[in-house]
């Protein structure tokens, strides 16, 4: 069975810290990447090549990378900033992850081209996700080669939906429609019953990450209570 097909209709869990949070410690970041092993995960999506090489040591399951930097600027929903230039996905290919994720939304990159990135991945013999935030993008980035398209970025670009509250349903139910590659659901996942309307309306797999790894943001939820 190949990457694609192992997660097909199962759980992908991103799990991240930022290195200002207290569960960015390696070995907190181990312990998490195990739990959710533990409790079902067919995948992980990861930030970063030291969590990369962890989970390759320690999983037989496929892994997401991804980098970020330390800290997001205040303008983030302005600039590229998952995985932006080959400097970082060579660090994701010597990391060994099994797909690189990378920011194909419309937004100005600050070196290659988006065709750069993609051929450049493929002629390492990784596999290629869009992490987008419109149709548009969805359909633009299929048209340059890449493997996988995620709704990740979907309300956290400027011109994305800025008031979808939940999952954005209808932006992977149309790109499920339009493209032949997988479509994974990612973003504002907190119910069990929306990963099931996900895989009812056609998602290959889908990530949840917020709801199950970041405590700080559950915690959150449950103070603001209205």
């Amino acid at each position: 069975m190949n990457i694609v097909e192992k997660l097909k209709n199962q759980i992908i869990v991103s799990v991240q810290a930022m290195p200002n949070e207290p569960l960015y410690e390696e070995q907190c970041i181990i312990a998490m990447m195990q739990s959710v092993v533990n409790g079902g995960a067919k995948g992980l999506r990861l930030a970063g090549a030291r969590d990369v090489k962890n989970a390759k040591k320690l999983f037989d399951i496929p892994i997401i990378g991804l980098t970020k930097p330390d800290k997001l600027p205040d303008n983030w929903k302005e600039i590229v900033y998952i995985t932006p230039t080959l400097k970082e996905v060579n660090e994701l290919i010597e990391a060994n992850a099994d797909i690189i994720a990378t920011d194909a939304t419309q937004r100005p990159r600050p070196k290659e081209s988006l065709k750069e990135i993609v051929n450049y991945i493929k002629s390492h013999n990784k596999l290629s996700m869009a992490d987008i935030s419109t149709f548009d993008e969805g359909i633009k980035a299929r048209e340059l080669g890449f493997d996988i398209i995620s709704t990740t970025l979907s309300g956290y670009t400027q011109y994305s939906n800025q008031n979808i509250e939940g999952p954005d349903f209808e932006l992977s139910e149309k790109l499920v429609k339009e493209l032949d590659c997988p479509i994974i659901l990612e973003g504002r996942i907190w119910e069990p019953n929306e990963v099931n309307k996900a895989f009812e309306l056609g998602a290959h797999s889908v990530v949840i990450g917020s709801a199950i790894t970041r405590p700080q943001l559950i915690t959150k939820r449950f103070c603001n209570r209205k």
